[in-house]
């Protein structure tokens, strides 16, 4: 049997916000206490990511107006991306290196998941073999 994959334990199709949507739309998703970034696709092809810190430099500070400023114009690059075909063992050696919480998966430049630490934890943890019990405790 092959080892998991990536897209065995990303949540896939995440949303994603079209990049000729309005700042202001991503701002109010990104009040949602569990949402920390939005994710921004163009026809289909991964463009970027826009945090709570991306709003406030390149919209707010800026003085520009966010009705009128496109998500597209303010995504930035994510750190990193995941292939979805990267063995899970693999996957979780780099979100430890990166310090990182969710990754964006993309293929062929597409958007198709995201992989966030917490379900590759769960996801390690269900692999594991149950801990032998202790011959005095049976």
């Amino acid at each position: 049997m092959s080892p998991d994959r990536v897209r065995d334990a990303m949540i896939p199709e995440p949303r994603s916000l079209d990049a000729s949507v309005a700042a202001q739309e991503a701002g109010s998703h990104l009040t949602q206490p569990d949402v920390r970034a939005v994710y921004v696709s163009d026809s289909d092809r991964f463009v970027g990511v826009v945090t709570r810190k991306t709003l406030v430099e390149k919209v707010v500070a800026a003085g520009r107006d966010p009705r009128e400023v496109r998500v597209g114009e303010i995504a930035e690059q994510p750190n990193w991306t995941l292939d979805p075909d990267l063995p899970l063992d693999e996957a979780f050696a780099l979100l430890e290196e990166w310090d990182a919480e969710r990754v964006p998966v993309v293929e062929g430049g597409v958007l198709v998941g995201v992989l966030s630490r917490s379900s590759l934890q769960r996801r390690l943890a269900e692999d594991e073999p149950p801990a032998e019990l202790d011959e005095q405790q049976a």
